[in-house]
């Protein structure tokens, strides 16, 4: 019974480094994929190392960016970091207020 209580505290140390630090790592990497498998062709992008550019085509693990005019690049889809703006439908101004 001694025994049990004294491993109470490892126990309650254990429990709080998983629900502050191994469970919110979990969920941050979910969201990561989820937006890696969510991506679409016309969509801006930032890649982790910063680098903004519009999304070409994708492929399984793999996407077309275009960082400039006729300039386009391949990269992995694990490096897209976030969406910088949402998908436009074709028409549309972003900008107009009326």
């Amino acid at each position: 019974m001694n025994d049990l209580v004294a491993l109470l505290p490892l126990l309650a140390i254990l429990a709080l480094f998983w629900f502050m630090v191994v469970r919110p790592q979990q969920r941050r990497q979910k969201e990561v994929v989820r937006l890696q498998e969510s991506i679409q062709v016309g969509q801006r992008v930032m890649m982790s190392s910063g680098i903004f550019g519009t999304v070409v085509s994708l492929a399984d693990d793999r996407a077309r960016l275009e960082i400039a005019p006729g300039t386009q690049i391949d990269i992995a889809r694990a490096a897209i970091a976030k969406v910088d703006e949402p998908l436009q439908q074709p028409g549309t101004d972003a900008h107009d207020d009326a």
